[in-house]
C-alpha cells in the first residue's frame, strides 16, 4: 500500500521553481505529512536567460519611436514549471492515486498561475488553497502552517 492510498488528501506545496507532493493521512486539524514526490528546477534571472535590448516600435503617422516592453523570461519559465505540475497531477488523478482532495499551497502568484494550468477533473478535487510561500520549510513546519 502507499503513501497516498492510506492518505486522505493530498497537499501540494510548490512556488516557481519548485514543488513537494504530500500525503496528509492525520485528522483535522493535525496533518499526518509524509512525501511522496518533490521535484525542484531552479530558473536564473532574467538578465542570465536573455541579454537582447527591447525592441523599439516605428509610428506609421510620425517619425516617433517607442520601446516594447521586455519579456520576463523568468516568468515564463516558473509558468513553465507550473504547467507541468498541473499535468503531473492531471496523470495522479487519470491514475487513481490521488485521494479525493488536494490542499493547494503556494504564492499567490503561483496559486493564480497552477489554478488556471489545472484540468477540469483536477480542480474539481481541490478543496483549499493557501497563498503563502511554504516550499523552503521543513515537512513537520508546512504540517503546521496548514493546521490552522
Amino acid at each position: 500500500m502507499t503513501k497516498l492510498e492510506k492518505a486522505n488528501r493530498l497537499v501540494v506545496v510548490c512556488d516557481g521553481a519548485k514543488a513537494i507532493l504530500l500525503a496528509d493521512a492525520g485528522i483535522a486539524p493535525a496533518p499526518k505529512l509524509s512525501v511522496v514526490e518533490s521535484f525542484a528546477e531552479p530558473h536564473s534571472g532574467t538578465a542570465e536567460l536573455g541579454t537582447d535590448r527591447p525592441g523599439r516600435v516605428h509610428e506609421s503617422a510620425t517619425t516617433a519611436r517607442s520601446a516594447v516592453e521586455e519579456t520576463d523570461l523568468h516568468a515564463q519559465a516558473e509558468a513553465a514549471f507550473l504547467g507541468r505540475l498541473a499535468e503531473r497531477l492531471g496523470v495522479l488523478v487519470a491514475a487513481g492515486t490521488v485521494p479525493q482532495r488536494i490542499l493547494l499551497v503556494a504564492p499567490p502568484k503561483a496559486l493564480g498561475t497552477l489554478r488556471d494550468a489545472l484540468s477540469a477533473k483536477v480542480k474539481g478535487l481541490v478543496d483549499g488553497e493557501i497563498p503563502k510561500d511554504l516550499v523552503k520549510l521543513p515537512v513537520d513546519e508546512i504540517g503546521r502552517h496548514i493546521a490552522t
